[in-house]
Formats: structure tokens, sequence, C-alpha cells
């Protein structure tokens, strides 16, 4: 599993069997540090609730494709998790966010 950030979304009018209403995602790979590390990738959404801004983890892969709903689509990444707390070291590195959210 990789930690990354949701970027944006991907809108995709014709698709492949089995991905029908499977909204795909602009993910950031990050480091432990929540650093920005590679390039961006477009990941399936198998929770069809992570949304733009979220910490996320996700897999690549055969995994990928076993995330979905309907296994083994063609697919190279899915998001399989919404981070709600991220802590390295002892230190918590998700307080920002929940701060930055909060009213």
């Amino acid at each position: 599993m990789q930690l990354g950030e949701v970027m944006g979304t991907v809108v995709a009018t014709v698709r492949t069997p089995g991905l029908d209403g499977v909204r795909f995602l602009v993910v950031q790979p990050l480091d432990r540090g929540r650093r920005p590390r590679g390039r961006a990738v477009v990941a399936a959404d198998g929770l069809h609730m992570a949304g733009p801004g979220e910490l996320v983890y996700f897999v690549a892969s055969r995994e990928a494709a076993l995330a979905m709903p309907d296994t083994f689509v063609p697919v190279d990444h899915a998001v399989v998790g919404i981070v709600d707390q991220l802590v390295v070291d002892g230190e918590i590195l998700t307080e920002e966010i929940k701060e930055e959210e909060a009213p």
C-alpha cells in the first residue's frame, strides 16, 4: 500500500465493461513525511467516497484490480482507504488536516 493525496478527478465517458460507475481520481503518491514522491497516478476509487484534498492509501497492480467491485478489471491503481490519522515516529502528521477542515 502507498500513501497519497487526491489531487482531482478524471472524467471518462467511454469505459471498458466492469468499470461503469467507478470514479477515477488523480492521486499524488507521498512519502512517510507527506512529501510528494514521483508522478501523480490515476486510481480507481474502490471506496466511492474519496475526494480532492483527502489523504488516502492505494494499491497497485493485481491488488488494484482485486479492489474493484468487479474483480480483475484493467486498472493499475485503486484507492482502498481514507486516512484518519498518520503517526510517524510518534509525531502526528495529520493534525493540520483536521484543523484546516474545522469551521
